[in-house]
């Protein structure tokens, strides 16, 4: 860590918190903030900050340079643009043209990104490896556990979250009593709770699954829960929520608790069966 980290930051407060992390330790940082995405006047009025489109890769690799980073970081929800709203400089779309069929799916974007840093000198970093303890643990987050019911969801749901996940489609599922309610594409998990609400059937709630892809890169796009999925997935008559354990961002565990102990859900950290594609 001879240099400054710099911070790609989507919406959410997870970047903020990689900032005060770092101003803890002392370690310089800046943040690329992303316009339309990254949560405005999150970040303290000294801190390092520019905002920039996504379209714009010359003008952040620029400024990271300028600012001399070492490490880079992407933390945050982002939203993927039209080509419209991308508005891509000359250096992105030599880089699009060089990644092809890559851009077409989240992870092997992703990817081809990493690989794209790794060239210009900059070592991509994931989010847990820089802030402790936001990895999904094993087991109950709350005082519910899933019942029989739930359990025989959850574990279909790994089933198919896998399945999806090779194919690159998304991370999150919904199933109840044993069908699938609905699966996770480009409208993103809070789309896929309000989705699945409406679809719901009489008896036992549907459980959400959230599982990393399979060929995941551990350090980019990690599927993430916190206190605002507890609330959507209340909103829509939930049972619970099971996130895989080891490969899942749990964001504000004890509020996460609280909030699934006082609407009567549960949250679990989950490990795919031995014997199932990993």
């Amino acid at each position: 860590m001879t240099g400054a980290l710099a911070v790609i930051a989507g919406g959410g407060d997870l970047p903020l918190r990689l900032v005060e992390t770092c101003r803890r330790s002392g370690r310089p940082v800046i943040v690329l903030a992303l316009e339309g995405q990254a949560e405005p006047g999150a970040y303290p009025a000294d801190a390092d900050t520019r905002w920039f489109r996504l379209g714009a890769a010359g003008a952040m690799l620029a400024w990271m340079r300028e600012r001399g980073a070492s490490e880079v970081v992407m933390a945050g929800r982002v939203r993927r643009p039209s080509l419209a709203e991308l508005r891509p400089d000359g250096r992105t779309l030599q880089f699009f043209g060089r990644i092809g069929l890559k851009a077409l799916g989240d992870d092997g974007l992703l990817r081809a990104v990493a690989e794209e840093l790794a060239r210009e000198g900059l070592t991509v970093v994931g989010v847990q490896d820089l802030v402790t303890g936001l990895l999904t643990l094993p087991g109950p987050l709350g005082r519910l556990s899933p019942d029989a019911q739930a359990q025989a969801d959850i574990e279909h749901g790994m089933v198919v979250a896998r399945l999806l996940g090779r194919a690159d489609v998304g991370q999150s599922v919904v199933i109840q009593q044993g069908l699938v309610l609905g699966v996770e594409a480009i409208e993103g998990t809070d789309a896929l709770i309000r989705r699945c609400g409406d679809l719901r059937r009489e008896g036992p709630g549907p459980v959400l699954v959230k599982m990393r892809k399979p060929q995941q890169d551990l350090r980019l796009d990690l599927p993430t829960i916190g206190p605002e999925t507890v609330a959507r997935c209340a909103e829509a008559g939930f049972a619970g929520i099971a996130a895989e354990a080891g490969g899942t961002l749990a964001l504000n565990r004890a509020e996460i608790a609280a909030s699934a102990d006082a609407a009567g859900l549960f949250v679990v950290g989950v490990a795919p069966a031995d014997g199932e594609p990993s």
